[in-house]
């Protein structure tokens, strides 16, 4: 049996206490404040707008959630669910499980439209406005009567 060099058990010995040597401690930067400084009216429009959507469209809300969750699903919550095909680049939208099946884009883009508009320039991400919808799609639907839900007895 071999055993192994002098250099290779110090490089091993070495890469081994790399591993365990904490690095620098980061400081993150998100804070669910975040926007409150620099657009206070983000998060109340993004809320708005969903729940005009929802209130125009019901099934709006869990198309929202769904959107969120298929964005997160293949690479993180990047917001890459909403990027268009190029032609060197195929988007998320166009994918298999994607095409003709998530809905909500007009959604999402009024939201963006409008944000621009308030904030006076792009400052809330794609990716943030698609989270934020998502999560107030959730409160709005489960506060939303649901005296139109067929009611099914239970034998």
């Amino acid at each position: 049996m071999a055993s192994a060099s002098p250099q290779a058990l110090f490089l091993y010995t070495i890469a081994a206490a790399a591993l365990l040597i904490p690095g620098p401690t980061v400081l993150a930067q998100l804070t669910p404040d975040f926007y409150t400084s620099i657009c206070p009216q983000a998060l109340p429009t993004i809320r708005r707008i969903v729940n005009q959507a929802i209130n125009d469209e019901p099934r709006m809300g869990a198309s929202l959630l769904r959107m969120h969750f298929h964005d997160c699903f293949v690479n993180g919550c990047d917001g890459s669910i909403l990027l268009d095909d190029t032609s060197n680049f195929t988007g998320e939208k166009t994918a298999g499980p994607n095409f003709n099946s998530v809905r909500g884009y007009d959604v999402v883009d009024k939201i963006k439209t409008e944000l621009d508009k308030i904030c006076r320039r792009s400052i809330v991400s794609c990716a943030d406005i698609l989270a934020v919808a998502a999560r107030d799609s959730v409160s709005i639907v489960s506060i939303y009567p649901l005296s139109h839900v067929l009611t099914i007895p239970i034998y």
